[in-house]
This record gives structure tokens, sequence and C-alpha cells, in this order.
């Protein structure tokens, strides 16, 4: 997947194994509650504090674990499938007969050789050894660009800028080189810009860390705290050219086409077609750059700082994509600055981070063994049903638009028509063909997936557009749209309760799954995926009149956002998560009318004492429910294009009359919006 549908991605996290009530009179079955009451709040109005009304009582008993920086439903179910993809590596490792070049083999092998803390322990510092010195032998700034090219390429992380291969926006069958901003450390530019006391803690505690690692690798502390100083002073340099995240959710803005010698002309220290070779990318005569500034910027850095201070900064990769993966003392140090970061208690634990980066690394090796145990195949029909009425939702709402042309909507309904759904897992599954696993070498196997990945990626190029391709491993609780593809993807791993349960009555189902799977298609007809077209080209269709009245109406959303406090002095920014609550409104306005089509949804039969309509508003509420570390929530703030979870629990609600309706909200009610003011979009 392209980096363009990557910002696009749904955080839409998801959420825990059932949990069953264990009351009842033997021999009748256990009762699975859905939406166990247990978990509210009533002593609150729904039409005062939806979020507390719904889940106030779990919030109260699920603080967030140590191991964790927040805790809610969706991690819930992360930790359910994390424990899944443990039983799958554990058996895998443990299974002595194992064909050579089986999955399984690989599998366990790659995940066995993690988990030999005591080799990784005597290895010390040693893997990267050899990296650090190859550093020292740079002379010149042709050197300096050779090596960051070098490293790229051999799985040593991304050094003075972002690289990716990925389909041309504006032409679409097409895979060109991409070039991005990047080449600092901090999470966010702003972590290097501001001066608030937050911000100055956690480059307090970055300095910190880079002294640490440079003393691990036999560095003295004088120079330690000199190569601190130099490379944060360069990766200020670095965050003061690039963009705002806001910035770059314009996909226009970020479209920048040149050919390699016109953008060589704009960036005089580099000669990118010198580079590029370097990086294993011939015979392309167009670059795609996001941020021309940022390289602009770049091209006087290396042109003004010593090549010293570079070979500082190239080492200083080498330690920060290595510190994970070597002994205890880096790690440690790493976990450290993740503290800083998050506020998480103590560290993940050993298995869980192995498991994790065996399905980070063979994710599609991986996958077919947690298909095989963990997906049903009629998830898979239900889910084709699902998405189907969700479609079919959403083309009468584009229909009964009344602020839209019916020019414009036709093509709406073109694009709608043409979403190309993928559910579960990938009809091709990757083989990894070529790349070396042995359980002997833990660090090397990291070291060769990452040479592996570079080659598949860079691949791509002069070939036709492989749209089989996942964006996603099937285990992952997550989802995405794909605006280049305009496609909607549904991993697996998020088709389980809260969002999804074959049991389930369709309240339930249609305010989890069926609100998740209306978010990825308003994705398609958000602020920045409405500016593609049915073909996944990024292609004007609106005319002027219905673009004024669809921005004006998300100025609107921004508002409403914008008012919505988080932490202390810190608001949600209303801009940078605009697409993901479009997504949520459009979504669950849909997943509604999808809803009401159904027998439930046209009944007034209650279950557990609470209505359809209830029901369904309900499902939504309780898939948001989560505690969250102040640290975390702050730097999400900065980071995460998707609301928090209090603000995702009622943004899209208090703008729809039927929650209204189903909770006889009220005028005088905390959350209650006159009719007349709430956005109605999608």
């Amino acid at each position: 997947m392209n980096k363009t549908s990557k910002l696009l991605l749904l955080g839409v996290a998801a959420l825990a194994s059932v949990e069953a009530s264990a009351q009842h009179s033997a021999p009748a079955p256990v009762k699975v509650p859905f939406l166990n009451k247990s978990d509210m709040d009533v002593t609150h109005k729904p039409g005062d504090d939806f979020y507390n009304y719904a889940s106030g009582t779990w919030i109260k008993n699920n603080p967030v674990p140590a191991k964790e920086t927040r805790w809610g439903s969706f991690n819930k179910l992360r930790d359910f499938n994390i424990n899944a993809v443990k039983t799958l590596v554990t058996t895998a490792a443990a299974n002595k007969k194992a064909a050579p070049g089986s999955i399984e083999k690989r599998v366990g092998d790659f995940y066995a050789a993690g988990m030999d803390s005591l080799s990784i322990e005597k290895a010390g510092a040693t893997p990267i050894k050899g990296d650090l010195e190859k550093i020292n032998l740079v002379k010149t700034t042709g050197d300096v660009l050779k090596q960051a090219a070098y490293m790229r390429t051999a799985g040593i992380g991304s050094p003075l800028f972002g690289f990716f291969v990925g389909q041309d926006r504006k032409n679409v069958e097409n895979m060109v080189p991409q070039l991005s901003q990047g080449g600092t450390t901090l999470p966010d530019r702003d972590y290097y810009l501001k001066n608030d006391s937050r911000s100055q803690g956690i480059r307090e505690a970055y300095k910190a860390y880079i002294v640490k690692l440079f003393t691990l690798s036999g560095v003295s502390a004088e120079t330690a705290e000199k190569n601190a100083a130099t490379i944060i002073s360069l990766e200020k340099s670095l965050a003061e050219a690039q963009m705002s995240r806001v910035e770059m959710r314009d996909p226009q803005k970020t479209y920048n086409k040149f050919s390699v010698a016109e953008f060589s002309k704009t960036t005089p220290a580099v000669d990118w077609k010198s580079l590029m070779a370097d990086m294993k990318v011939t015979g392309q005569d167009t670059v795609l750059v996001n941020s021309p500034a940022f390289f602009t910027k770049l091209s006087g850095l290396l042109s003004s700082t010593p090549v010293a201070d570079w070979k500082t900064y190239l080492q200083w990769n080498v330690l920060k994509s290595s510190a994970p993966y070597l002994s205890s003392s880096f790690v440690d140090a790493n976990f450290e600055f993740t503290k800083a970061l998050s506020g998480q208690k103590v560290q993940t634990p050993r298995w869980q981070r192995m498991s994790s980066l065996t399905d980070g690394t063979l994710g599609e090796l991986l996958g077919q063994l947690y298909v095989k145990n963990y997906f049903k195949p009629e998830a898979k029909e239900r889910m084709q049903e699902l998405v189907s009425n969700l479609i079919k939702a959403y083309e009468i709402r584009i229909k009964n638009l009344d602020w839209m042309t019916p020019a414009t909507k036709q093509k709406a309904l073109d694009k709608l028509h043409a979403f190309k759904p993928k559910i579960g897992y990938p009809d091709n599954w990757k083989t990894y063909e070529g790349l070396e696993i042995s359980r002997a070498s833990f660090f090397q196997n990291l070291r060769n997936a990452g040479v592996w990945n570079y080659n598949e990626m860079v691949n791509q190029l002069g070939k036709p557009v492989d749209r089989t391709r996942w964006g996603m491993t099937p285990p992952t609780v997550n989802a995405y749209y794909n605006p280049v593809m305009n496609e909607i993807v549904f991993p697996a791993g998020i088709l389980q309760f809260p969002f999804f349960d074959p049991k389930a009555d369709d309240a339930v189902n249609y305010g989890g799954i069926g609100a998740v799977i209306g978010h990825e298609i308003s994705h398609g007809f958000d602020d920045s995926g409405s500016q593609y077209d049915k073909d996944g080209t990024l292609r004007n269709w609106w005319t002027d009149e219905d673009r004024a009245k669809f921005k004006e109406k998300t100025l609107a959303l921004k508002k409403q956002f914008d008012d919505y406090t988080v932490l202390d002095t810190l608001h949600v920014n209303g801009q940078l998560t605009m697409g993901e609550n479009i997504g949520d409104l459009g979504g669950l306005n849909a997943a509604y009318e999808a809803f009401k089509m159904t027998k439930q949804g046209q009944s007034n039969e209650k279950i557990d004492g609470f209505t359809a309509d209830q029901r369904f508003f309900l499902s939504w509420a309780q898939v948001w429910r989560g505690n969250i570390l102040n640290e975390t929530a702050a730097q999400l703030i900065l980071t995460d294009p998707h609301s928090p979870g209090p603000y995702r629990t009622i943004g899209a609600p208090v703008n729809m009359d039927a929650w209204y309706k189903a909770f006889n909200v009220q005028p005088g009610d905390k959350l209650y919006k006159k009719p007349e003011d709430r956005i109605r979009i999608w």
C-alpha cells in the first residue's frame, strides 16, 4: 500500500473477546450479553454524558494495565488477538517435524530466534559494530548520501528523508518513486519547535536516550553528550522544514511531480539520478515529492553542515533503529524513552513484542495460520452481506442529499459502485521467496527482512499495479480505505465482538462493524478522499457550488471537535481529525440506514430492556470506551488523525435525530443540539 493510503487508514480500533455471563440455570446455555448493562452507569443522563452512561462502570473498573498506554474495548480485542498469535508462533516454534521452507518452520524459527534472549544478550552491540565502523569511513557529502542510500537498501533505517514506491495519484496505473519529508526521530515536528513544559520534557528525555545509546556503543560520556547536541540541532533544522500534519492531509498540495533532472536543480547538493541508482532505482525519469521545500532545505543543510556531524547523525540512525532488538541494556534504554513519550509503566513482555514482530515481519505467512485457526468462512460470507447492505444504504443517502446537485450525485454514485471490498485475508499470499530465516540469528533475520521488503518495494517499478496487495496483516484489529485503489479493507482481526459476532442481534452488528464499514466508505467522501474519482485518480468530479457547500459543512464539524477539551489546555484538532470525523458521521448514519432495513430495525421489541435503536447506539458507544494515560493522550493530540474515544462516542450521534429520539434527549441536556445546528453531510 502506498504512503497516501497509509495516511488515510482508519484507526478504527476494536475490541475484546465475548464476556459471557455466568448467571444461568443449568442446563440452559450460557447467555452472551452483547450489551452488558452492568458496564453502564445509568446515573448519568444519556443526553448529558452519553459516554459514561453507556460505559461508565466499565471505565471505572478497567484502568490502564501497567504494560499498556491505553485500555479499552479495542485494546482488549488486540490483547485477545496477540494471545492467539502467541499460541500460533509458540506451536510453530515447538514443531520439530516442520518441513524446511514450510510456513510453520519459517514462522517458528523467526519467533524462536527472537525469544533466544541468552544469545541476544551475549551478542551485545556486536551486530551493529560493522555498520557503525562503515560510517566512520565517510569523508565527503557525497559519501554521506551514498551511506544513507546503502542504509535504506540494507534495512538499517530511513535517514534524511522518506522514500517509497506507490501509485501515481494522477495516473494510477503507474508505480512511481516518491519522496517525502522526514529525517527526524520524535513523533511530530512540534516536539522540536514548541517550548511548553511538556515538549521540553520530551526533548530532555530524548537527549538522555541519545547519550545512553552512544555510551552503550562504546563512546565516551563526553562525546555522547556532544553527539546528542549535534543530532537534536540537526533534527530541529529538518523539523523546521517540514509541513504540519494538517498540511500533509491535502493530496493536491503534496502532489508535486518533477523530472529527476529538474528536481536535482532544486537541490544542488543532491544529484537524484545518482542517488536513486544507489537506492536501486534505475530507469525512472520522474519522481513525486510531497514537500519540495523540505528537500531544498535539506540540500542547504547538506552543504552547510560539517560531514562529521552527518556521520554522527547516520550513526544515530543505526543505533535508534537497532536498539529494540539488541541486548537488554539497549532495550531498556529504548523503553525509558518510550515511558517519557507515552507514560507506559512497565515494558511489554518479550513474548508479546516478538509475537507482534513476527506478525509485522512475516504477516502473510503467520496470517495463513491465523485464518485457518481463528477465522470462519461464514464470518466472511456475513461480512460480504453487510458490506452490500451498507453500500445500498449509502446509495439511498446520496440520492436523498438536499445540498448536492444531480450531476455531482451521479459522480458520487459512480464512485460508490466502483468500491472494491477486501475481507479477511488476501486472495494471493506473499511467499517471501528468497527471505532467509534462521533460528540461530535474530538480528540477522531482521536485517534480511528489511532487505527483502525494500527489494520487493522497488521491484514494483515498471510493473502493472498489483491490486491484490494488502496494507495490513490478517490478525490486525483495524480497517482502511485506500483512495488510489478505491478499496475498503477489513482484516480478519477486526471481525470479532464487539464489532461483529454472527450470534449477535442486528443492532449490535450494525452499530459495530456496520459503522466501521460505513466509516471506510465515508473515507472515499471525506475532505481528502473526495478529491479522488471512481478510478482512484486525484481528479475533481465536483461542481464548484457543491464543493463550497461541502466545505461549509466540514467547517461546522471542525468547530464541533475543536471545542472538545482533552487534557488541561489541549483540545481536539478538528482539522487534523476531519477525515476520521467525517468517516464516523457518515458511517454511523449509513449503518443506521442499513439497520432500519432489517427486521429488528423495524420492530419495537426490547432486548434486555433496550429498544432496537438504543442497542444500536449503545453498541457504537461501547466500541469507543476506554482509559488512556495523560502522556499518551497528549502525544496523540499531535500525531493521531482520530479523535479520542469519548468524542468519537458522541461526535456523530449528537448530529443524528434518531439518537435524540432513542434516548429522549431534550433541550437543556448538555449534549443537545438544535435540529438546525445538527451537521448532516453524507
